[in-house]
């Protein structure tokens, strides 16, 4: 006689539920292949420079790839370390004005190495309340004591440093990824250097935008190589590639290269990323006046909406944030300006560390005088009720 066999237990039951809240608060998410090429104009990427799709950087992808073949093959002790990296490090290093720099596979990766390998239980890590995912998962993973400071306040930082005795770090974006706002860097500095702690900057989104020529808003500050600093960055926004890189003094990296789990147990960047990244930054060397065509580009869309009665935050790099009445309004606008032909980055909860959700908008220095009139006119005749003050 068979067995009845009894029906199974929905293990993932729970996700049901949690479906349902976000979709009633107006937070569900959900992945949107881009086509090859699309008539939308775009507001929405961190191409920052226009240059992802530039025939240099385009040919030094195909080129490396072709030389050192599609993957790394291993770990970058093992097999994924190319001549290509090394000279990607040199000149990322040069460039930005920093002794070293190491390659990994991403931004994120680089944040995790970074506050991972130089803390420890007994180190106190100091984060900024503004900062990005991969710094707080880095906080997390350190397994460190981390006290995290309200947004952009120095005094907080210094007083919370000198309260602690051992080592310690400072950490912060140097242009924070929502409302697109610059730390107080000489300011962090400062309190890290009378306090006796290390300064980690991540400067993701001001590589190739602020500082001269693009050199990062570390070089702008005149810290850039300072023996307590540590930057970094991403190759993926404004050197149109992917990938990331920690720059420091030479005896940070090697510890890195000894201690980041990210870096010692990943697979190498790829080449096509590696060459990618260093035809862009070669461009760069060549072409300063993108970094400040994107500054002007941002400052020319905060300055047109706010005129027109939205309220946006003054943008000191390339975001552009404009503020939405809710979760819901700004999903919808975001939405409108899509189906008029406009992609925009669309914020919120809990992407948005003060609840309030935003159209997010990269100012590209490729972008014409013709495609900023277009992209402002979209953005005012699709604004909801309640997002301008008139």
């Amino acid at each position: 006689m068979p067995q009845h066999t009894p029906d199974p237990v929905d293990v993932f039951a729970w996700i049901d539920a949690a479906e349902s809240a976000r979709a009633q608060a107006g937070l569900v998410r959900t992945l949107r292949p881009r086509p090859e090429t699309s008539p939308l104009l775009d507001l929405a990427s961190n191409d920052y420079l226009g240059l992802t799709r530039h025939p240099e950087t385009v040919r030094g992808a195909r080129e490396a790839a072709e030389r050192w073949g599609a993957g790394a093959t291993g770990s970058r002790l093992v097999t994924g370390t190319t001549e290509l990296h090394a000279e990607l490090e040199s000149e990322l290093a040069a460039f930005c004005g920093f002794e070293a720099a190491l390659v990994l596979s991403s931004g994120y990766a680089a944040n995790l190495a970074a506050v991972t390998a130089l803390s420890d239980r007994g180190t106190l890590v100091v984060s900024d309340a503004g900062n990005h995912a991969s710094i707080v998962d880095g906080c997390r993973l350190s397994r460190a004591e981390t006290a995290v400071i309200p947004h952009s306040d120095p005094d907080t930082a210094r007083k919370t440093l000198a309260a602690h005795e051992g080592r310690a770090l400072l950490v912060s974006d140097s242009v924070f990824s929502v409302d697109g706002d610059a730390a107080p860097l000489a300011a962090y500095a400062a309190a890290a250097r009378d306090e006796g702690a290390a300064l980690v900057v991540d400067d993701a989104h001001g590589l190739g935008v602020l500082g001269e020529g693009g050199r990062g808003a570390l070089y702008a500050a005149g810290l850039a190589g300072a023996p307590g600093v540590v930057a970094t960055l991403t190759l993926s926004k404004s050197l149109g590639s992917q990938g990331g890189a920690v720059l420091g003094p030479a005896k940070v990296i090697r510890h890195l290269v000894n201690t980041a789990r990210t870096f010692i147990f990943d697979t190498g960047l790829a080449p096509a990323a590696a060459g990618a990244a260093l035809a862009s930054l070669r461009l760069l060397r060549r072409e300063p006046e993108r970094a400040d065509r994107a500054r002007e580009v941002a400052a020319q869309l905060y300055g047109r909406l706010t005129a027109s009665g939205l309220t946006a935050a003054r943008p000191d790099a390339a975001v552009v944030s404009v503020r939405a009445p809710s979760a819901s309004a700004a999903l919808q606008w975001a939405a409108d300006c899509r189906e008029a032909g406009l992609s925009v980055g669309c914020f919120r909860p809990p992407s948005v560390p003060d609840g309030i959700s935003r159209l997010r908008l990269t100012a590209r220095a490729d972008l014409t005088g013709d495609e900023i009139d277009r992209a402002v006119g979209t953005i005012l005749r699709t604004a909801p009720a309640g997002a301008t003050d008139r």
